[in-house]
Formats: structure tokens, C-alpha cells, sequence
């Protein structure tokens, strides 16, 4: 197996929740010798520099400051959370069995969660002597399961059956005397009294290549774990080349990203409002010459139902990098931000494909969009081709993963200066 294709598999193993996976971000930048900043101190940014910074705990930025004057920003945005079920305050259901009290987060396909081993990951707040501190945790055993209801009692099951998230998708904890375990497991992973939680629910299936030629790799969370991880790989390969590199996780897209961790707050206006402070940049002049690469997974064309794709912009598994576009802007991509990715990718030797919905089925958003209300710059709204998007367990393209990591290595070894109507890369 490719070394890089087995580092996606561990980051991924690793990232039972959006709070795991962030820590895991930041100590993968912490190893590659970046520094973590606050955002309640004053920065003191130096030539040469590498930094980190977080909110909620879920959200990482992470920017490396070049020798020399900076010409722009390099920018790219993904998102660490996933479709899910949440663990709802006074979550336990007792009577004949113990179960748990969930609701959605996100939309998500329900029915590839039931029979299968789940288990519990998350963030709870403890009380301590130094006040209430934020721990993570995870009870790393099979846990939970949601049953099916069997056929002979719900003759409809294949027939288009509509689950209702209040009564179909509870999962099943133990039977009448495991009332108050949960609570007791909780706190014994955390270390302390619970005050208050954000715990999820997760699939112990682990990330798998598989295929005939081992061409393809499932994982819970490729959307968008993939492109977190395929951002964070480019970045911390690529070579300084003027431009001032910053690479976004933000949380909450799957709900909006209004939260204070998400594209739609002010992390990053005001990330880049410090950065060109503290180096004494004009901001207006940094932003005229910058570049954001907003990175969320595409809908490969279904091998069973290709008549959902349109004909002409269906990108396969397997195929490369996705350029995405949307005539009401639900992708940022347009003329100018595609002609420069896929100049980068010409660089990096990385094929690209096109995806745009079907006229007549309405897709979703992404980041981009969302960021450019706070930084406008230029924006090619990308993915990787998957199948499956939503479901707890999700199919995409090892070559893929690896063609995004070359590309933004690509992207973030590049500065761009903007004169009149050129567009010019500096490699």
C-alpha cells in the first residue's frame, strides 16, 4: 500500500468526531514544527514562521510567513465534520431496554446506519480544581447498534420506506438494568464529573482498499476528511514561493457553517486581518492577489444509476480531481478561478474532471460561497470524486486522494500576482 494512502487511512481511523480529528490536525502540524498561537494574545509573527490556531475545537488554521515581503494569500478551505446522529442531554431511554435519544446532524442517508457496531466519541466538559476543562473521548468498543425492524413486521422496508429519526434510529444500549452505565463509562474515559457534552455517534468500521486492483477506499467521513487531509499533505510539502500559504478547517458545514467555528463567521477575516497587521501588510492589496481552493467531495457518476449525473460533466472514481461549477454560484468556480487550478494542476501532473448537477436536480452548497462573504478572492470550488456521499461508510478513489496532494503541493508552491486581466502564477 502507498505510504500516503496509509496515512489517509490512520487520520481517518483516528477521527471518530469532528474534535478528534481536529486534534489530530494539530499534532500533526505541531510534529512538522508549527507553533500554536491564541487567538486571546497578541501575535508576534516572525520571517519564517510556521503557526497554528484553533476555535471550538473543531476548527484549525494553520499559515507559514515567507522570508521575504508576501505577495497574497494561497488559501484553501475544507471541513471537518460529517453527517451524524448527536447524543441528545438526558439521553437515555429506559423500560424493557436502555436506549439512546438522538437527533440528526446533518442530512444523511439513515438506513446504512442500523445493524452495524456504532460506539460513542466526542468532547465532554469536567469539572476540575482550575475550573471546567474540555476533554475528549471515546469509548473505543462496540457499544450501540440500531436494529432493523424484520421484514415480517415491515413489509414495506423495501419499498421506499421513510424513517422517522424519533423512533427508527434509536440505537440500542443494553437492556433494562443498563440504565445509568452509559453516564458511569463517560465519566470514567473523561476523568471527572460531566457538566456538559457534544458526544456522537460513530461506525467501528475501519478505512478500507479494496477493488480488484485495490483502486478504490471506504471510509466513514471521506466528506470531507479526504480533502482535509489531501489540503494538509499539500501544504506542509510545498516550498515557500512568496505567497503567505494558509490552510482552513472550518466546522458546521453540513448545517450551514453559521456556527463560530464555521466558513460563515469572521475565523478567517479576522485570521488574515492579524496576519497582514502583524507583519504590516495592506490587507486590500494582500487580498488582490490571492487564491482560495475550496475543497469538499463531488458526486462521482453512479454505476448503477448514471441518469442521475449530467452527461457531459460526470466525473468517475478513479478519474482525478474535480473541478465543480453552478450557474447560481452554489460552487464559486468560474472562467478565471478554473483556467488557474487547472494550470496548477498541469504542474502537478494531475488529471482534472468537471462535475455540474443536472439541470433539473438541485444540488447542495459548499464553503466556498460561504467564505467569499468574509475574504473575496478568486475561488475554484474542487472535490473528489465519491460515491455514497452521506452515508455513514463512503466510497471514493485511492488515485484520487494521492492526485490532491500532489495538486495542492502544486497550489500552495505557487503565488499569484494579478495585473489588469492576467492572471499570473509565480511557481
Amino acid at each position: 500500500m502507498d505510504t500516503r494512502t496509509r496515512k489517509l487511512m490512520d487520520f481517518l481511523d483516528a477521527s471518530v468526531s469532528v474534535y478528534h480529528a481536529a486534534a489530530y490536525l494539530c499534532d500533526t502540524l505541531q510534529k512538522a514544527g508549527y507553533t500554536r498561537i491564541s487567538e486571546g494574545e497578541n501575535w508576534k509573527l516572525l520571517p519564517g514562521g510556521k503557526y497554528f490556531l484553533t476555535r471550538g475545537g473543531t476548527a484549525v488554521l494553520a499559515f507559514r510567513v515567507p522570508e521575504g515581503t508576501p505577495k497574497g494569500f494561497m488559501m484553501s478551505a475544507s471541513h471537518s465534520d460529517r453527517p451524524t446522529f448527536k447524543v441528545k442531554e438526558n439521553g437515555e431511554l429506559t423500560g424493557k431496554y436502555t436506549r439512546l435519544a438522538t437527533e440528526k446532524y446533518g442530512g444523511m442517508l439513515m438506513a446504512p446506519w442500523l445493524d452495524r457496531p456504532l460506539s460513542i466519541a466526542g468532547r465532554v466538559l469536567v469539572e476540575t480544581e482550575n475550573g471546567v476543562q474540555s476533554r475528549l473521548v471515546n469509548i473505543d468498543r462496540d457499544l450501540l447498534l440500531i436494529p432493523n425492524v424484520a421484514i415480517h413486521m415491515n413489509r414495506k422496508a423495501n419499498d421506499g420506506y421513510v424513517w422517522n429519526p424519533a423512533v427508527d434510529t434509536l440505537p440500542l444500549l443494553g437492556g433494562s438494568d443498563a440504565a445509568g452505565k452509559l453516564e458511569i463509562l463517560l465519566e470514567e474515559a473523561a476523568g471527572g464529573k460531566i457538566l456538559g457534552h457534544d458526544l456522537y455517534l460513530y461506525v467501528r468500521q475501519k478505512a478500507a482498499v479494496w477493488g480488484v486492483d485495490e483502486e478504490y477506499i471506504s471510509s466513514a467521513a471521506l466528506d470531507d476528511l479526504e480533502c482535509v487531509w489531501g489540503c494538509t499533505q499539500g501544504f506542509l510539502n510545498a516550498k515557500d514561493c512568496g505567497a503567505i500559504p494558509l490552510l482552513c478547517v472550518f466546522d458546521s458545514e453540513e448545517v450551514g457553517s453559521s456556527s463560530v467555528q464555521g466558513a460563515a463567521s469572521k475565523f478567517l477575516e479576522s485570521t488574515v486581518s492579524r496576519i497582514c497587521a502583524g507583519l504590516g501588510l495592506d490587507e486590500q492589496v494582500m487580498l488582490a492577489n490571492s487564491f482560495m481552493v475550496s475543497a469538499d467531495n463531488a458526486h462521482a457518476v453512479h454505476p448503477n444509476h448514471p441518469e442521475y449525473a449530467d452527461a457531459a460533466n460526470a466525473p468517475v472514481v478513479g478519474g482525478g480531481v474535480v473541478l465543480k461549477f453552478n450557474a447560481n454560484l452554489r460552487y464559486s468556480t468560474d472562467g478565471v478561478s478554473a483556467a488557474i487550478f487547472r494550470k496548477i494542476c498541469i504542474k502537478a501532473q494531475v488529471p482534472v474532471q468537471t462535475y455540474c448537477n443536472r439541470a433539473d436536480i438541485p444540488g447542495g452548497s459548499t464553503l466556498g460561497n460561504i467564505s467569499l462573504a468574509h475574504v473575496s478572492v478568486p475561488t475554484a470550488d474542487i472535490g473528489l470524486p465519491q460515491l455514497a456521499m452521506h452515508s455513514c461508510y463512503e466510497t471514493a478513489g485511492v488515485a484520487d486522494a494521492v492526485g490532491l496532494e500532489k495538486a495542492m503541493e502544486a497550489f500552495y508552491s505557487s503565488s499569484l500576482q494579478v495585473q489588469g486581466d492576467s492572471f499570473l502564477l509565480d511557481e
